[in-house]
């Protein structure tokens, strides 16, 4: 995959990420004058979080100890419930003044933190671009198009000598092929097995 398509799929997720915290700064907007506390709430907690932040830094060896520290946790605490009831009241989901993001996962980025703290790439980025090059491919119809929807009657049963060079019929060899590529499937991860190679002219399917 070149790095202009995948260039392309992060400008997307730019774009979808910015229009999520757009709706969520309108929502907002007209949340806090339908109900005022709300905005007083999560000026609260902006707040709190930037005293909790300078506190750490200059504290950071009794950080777990300091007694104002706690309370500020729990003045956290007491001001995240009372937005949730506020929001539970109005008939609104507690997520509403949050982004939605079309991903939860990478929340719009494209790209993870692992197990191991390194940045990888998100399922969700990387299944557009295997759709991609399924598209390239002539590949996309998958769920239409696989081995559960294989019909081979639509194979003749004779064996045609002079038109395919097969004493066999067409139906057996395709069902000789099938059995092949499941094979191979089965054996994908095996490093020792063959690969297949498909050969004939332009336009054979």
């Amino acid at each position: 995959m070149s790095n202009e398509i995948l260039n392309t799929l992060l400008k997307e997720y730019e774009q979808k990420r910015l229009k999520a915290e757009y709706d969520l700064e309108k929502r907002k907007q007209n949340l806090y004058k339908l109900i005022p506390r709300l905005s007083e709430i999560d000026d609260e907690l902006n707040s709190a979080a930037i005293i909790t932040a300078k506190n750490i830094l200059n504290n950071s060896d009794s950080i777990r100890n300091n007694e104002f520290t706690t309370q500020l946790k729990n003045k956290i605490e007491i001001l995240k419930s009372e937005k949730i009831n506020i929001l539970k009241q109005n008939n609104l989901d507690p997520n509403y003044l949050k982004p939605f993001y079309e991903c939860t996962i990478c929340n719009d980025t494209g790209y993870v933190t692992d197990l191991n703290y390194k940045t990888v790439m998100c399922s969700c980025l990387k299944q557009k671009l295997l759709d991609i090059s399924f598209n390239k491919s002539n590949m996309y119809n998958l769920k239409k198009e696989n081995f559960n929807t294989f019909d081979e009657r639509l194979y003749s049963d004779e064996p045609d000598l002079s038109k395919y060079k097969l004493n066999i019929s067409p139906r057996k060899n395709i069902l000789n092929i099938k059995s092949k590529s499941l094979e191979f499937i089965e054996n994908f991860d095996n490093p020792n097995y063959k690969n297949l190679l498909f050969t004939g002219s332009t336009g054979l399917r």
